[in-house]
């Protein structure tokens, strides 16, 4: 028996060209059903737990501090791209921006800005309960990377200070 007969059937069952036209077809609807259903199915195979993030904005001016202010972030739902996501704003707060001076004696002090402060996003998630790469949309939460805070109407990058997987 050949493997193509004079028809151009494979093993005189199927014609090549149509097996590789299914072959592309179901390739296609499993790649659309992964884009659908990706997250649903990472859901139910792995439970989520709570996530906290402390983001530090260093030194942020004054002008940027009256609109944290003015605008009043906590609660606020965080966004990615044109997506809203399952993170949250829980507070916001100041703390005092310290930086080093060199006195007129040469000794490097700490000194404190009058007019900068750090400002502190407490930011609440669910992530995958044993993941290794906890994520708030794209972004890996991880302590010391640059992680970018961004709503609707409000968007500064600044620092991950810590990061909290709940346990269950």
């Amino acid at each position: 028996m050949k493997l193509i007969n004079e028809k151009g059937k494979l093993f005189g069952f199927i014609n090549v060209v149509d097996l590789i036209i299914v072959v592309m077809v179901i390739a296609m609807v499993g790649a659309v059903a992964t884009m659908i259903l990706g997250n649903r199915v990472q859901e139910a195979v792995s439970p989520q737990v709570e996530c906290t993030a402390e983001v530090c904005i260093i030194g942020t001016p004054p002008r940027m501090l009256k609109e944290i202010e003015r605008q009043d972030l906590a609660g606020e739902q965080l966004v990615s791209g044109n997506s809203y996501l399952n993170a949250y704003i829980e507070d916001v707060w100041f703390e005092d921006y310290t930086v080093q001076a060199v006195t007129d004696d040469g000794i490097i002090v700490d000194a404190t800005d009058p007019s900068k402060k750090d400002v502190i996003f407490k930011i609440k998630c669910e992530v995958p309960k044993d993941t290794a790469s906890p994520k708030i949309g794209s972004q890996e939460l991880r302590a010391g990377r640059t992680y970018i805070v961004k709503t609707q109407t409000f968007e500064l990058s600044g620092t991950i200070r810590y990061v909290e997987i709940a346990e269950e």
